[in-house]
């Protein structure tokens, strides 16, 4: 059993994460007190207060931040990724062995966007995407979860910090996915190629926190096995142990 801090843990993410970690010693961390969750409160823009959060836990689940790919730079800078530096700097002084960093599928959107001023579209035939591609972010979003990939790596390859960087795909419940069904045809197909199921989420968020690593950092796609999707899962398979069992088609079928 491992001491294991969430970031963000009140999220959507952050609540599918917390179930999937149950056998660990968990200790959730919110923006704001939460009447349903026992948490520390803190802002991930106080390093002083993620140092003392950070003290005897063994890996960091950091989802906190930003989620919009519509914000603001001024809102990334501050929080995506001033924030994931005082992550990776609290980590270090606490000697953590592991962060795993909720990264974005967004940051390859461009190679098949479909409209350049909507990030959440994909065109028809979309080409596949391997996770050491190059970057091709969407929005200041996604160039803020780049620059947190990139920190990542430093501190791996620098302090020798194990660093799991995940692509997160669109979290929905399979009635959310139904719903965006009735959006534009390039939001809709954007939804069935990026779902990521929460049994799938839940999975892929345990093997990247309990699996032994062959190589660090490790930088992989989390969607789930849908038959439209463009982004490679074989990496996050091979490397991570992954298993997903759900598929979009089956569920708009």
């Amino acid at each position: 059993m491992a001491q294991i801090v969430i970031t963000g843990a009140a999220g959507s993410v952050g609540s599918v994460a917390r179930s999937g970690l149950q056998d660990h010693d968990v200790t959730p961390v919110t923006h704001r007190e939460h009447d349903n969750l026992d948490s520390i409160v803190l802002d991930v823009e106080d390093r002083v207060a993620l140092m003392t959060a950070f003290e005897d836990q063994d890996i960091v689940v950091h989802l906190a931040g930003n989620p919009s790919p519509e914000a603001e730079w001024e809102s990334v800078l501050s929080t995506n990724i001033g924030g994931t530096y005082n992550i990776y700097e609290a980590a270090l002084a606490n000697d953590v062995d592991r962060v795993v960093f909720a990264s974005t599928n967004h940051i390859h959107q461009m190679y098949n966007i479909d409209q350049r001023s909507r990030p959440e579209t994909v065109r028809e035939n979309a080409t596949a995407v391997r996770p050491d591609a190059p970057h091709r972010p969407d929005s200041y979003y996604a160039v803020s979860k780049v620059a947190g990939e990139a920190l990542g790596n430093y501190y791996a390859m620098r302090h020798g910090l194990e660093v799991v960087n995940l692509r997160i795909g669109w979290l929905l419940t399979e009635e959310e996915l139904l719903e965006r069904q009735a959006d534009d045809s390039a939001i809709a197909r954007y939804a069935r190629a990026m779902w990521l199921s929460p049994d799938d989420c839940r999975d892929g968020i345990r093997k990247a926190v309990e699996t032994p690593l062959d190589r660090n950092p490790v930088s992989v796609n989390l969607v789930s096995a849908n038959q439209e999707r463009y982004l490679s899962i074989t990496e996050t398979q091979r490397q991570l142990g992954y298993a997903p069992v759900d598929n979009s088609a089956t569920v708009v079928e």
